[in-house]
């Protein structure tokens, strides 16, 4: 850990989706775990509550200096550790500088007017992350749509579960603004103990459009040259689809809307026959 970094405990663990697990190629999971070890770094520094935005746009900076090699400074190892991993896979860099450019924005940005504008903040903070572990197999890029569309439903899945904490720890909102003014709702909405009716409306819209993510992302798995990133997409897929059913039916401002360990199970279990057994969905 360097001084630049602001660790906040979150680790692989803590995600809704396997990060580099037994699925992929034993050989690649070094590589996805440096990834990964490089995104929770500058997503804590933007997350940061106690770092005043410009602190936080200069550390990211230093980040993304880091991955392009225009700085040997130590306190950036995540950084350096990335580019050399890229060096050797031959992966672009721009995956990396589109988080940074994404959690920049969240060092500034705390509101987001409408859907596009959010889908915009997801194409650069969420489906990065797919088009980094498509890159790394050596998969066609063609398959970077269903990919974006994949990450970005998680993305607001994730926004969904944690709209109540975003909102008291750091005053970020990610709800489109204008649905909210729509439904006759507001931000402060969020610090009640239970869901409005008109929070729930926005809530239930931001849902249909992860659906409509969705609908593409399940074709995913079908057109991926490598089986084991076939079998890790699917497995994703249904921890999504399952994490939407719930988000549908339970409220977010009252409880943690997560998937029980069985549940996570039964997801890994239905992916992988969605692809052993062939079918494309």
């Amino acid at each position: 850990m360097s001084e630049v970094e602001t660790p906040s405990g979150k680790n692989a663990a803590s995600e809704n989706f396997p990060v580099g697990s037994f699925l992929l190629p034993k050989a690649l999971r070094p590589h996805v775990a440096v990834f990964y070890a490089f995104a929770r770094a500058i997503d804590d520094v933007a997350d940061n509550p106690s770092l005043a935005p410009g602190d936080k746009m200069a550390r990211l900076d230093g980040f993304a200096a880091a991955v392009r090699g225009e700085t040997d400074e130590a306190a950036y190892a995540k950084g350096h550790a990335i580019r050399r991993s890229n060096q050797q896979t031959g992966v672009t860099e721009k995956h990396c500088l589109d988080l940074i450019s994404a959690f920049k924005q969240d060092a500034v940005k705390s509101r987001y007017e409408s859907w596009d504008d959010l889908i915009d903040y997801c194409d650069r903070s969420a489906s990065p992350v797919g088009r980094y572990l498509l890159d790394l197999h050596g998969e066609d890029k063609a398959g970077y749509g269903r990919s974006d569309a994949l990450c970005n439903a998680l993305q607001v899945i994730n926004h969904l579960q944690d709209c109540a904490d975003d909102y008291a720890e750091m005053d970020r909102v990610y709800l489109p603004q204008a649905w909210l003014r729509e439904a006759g709702a507001a931000t402060e909405d969020l610090a009640r103990p239970v869901t409005t009716p008109g929070l729930r409306r926005v809530m239930d819209q931001c849902l249909d459009g992860t659906e409509a993510l969705l609908r593409d992302a399940r074709r995913l798995p079908g057109v991926l040259a490598s089986r084991r990133l076939a079998l890790e997409s699917a497995v994703i897929v249904r921890i999504a689809d399952r994490l939407t059913l719930r988000l549908m039916r339970e409220d977010p401002i009252s409880t943690r809307v997560a998937l029980s360990k069985p549940a996570a199970m039964g997801c890994t279990v239905s992916g992988l026959l969605d692809v052993v057994l062939g079918r494309r969905r």
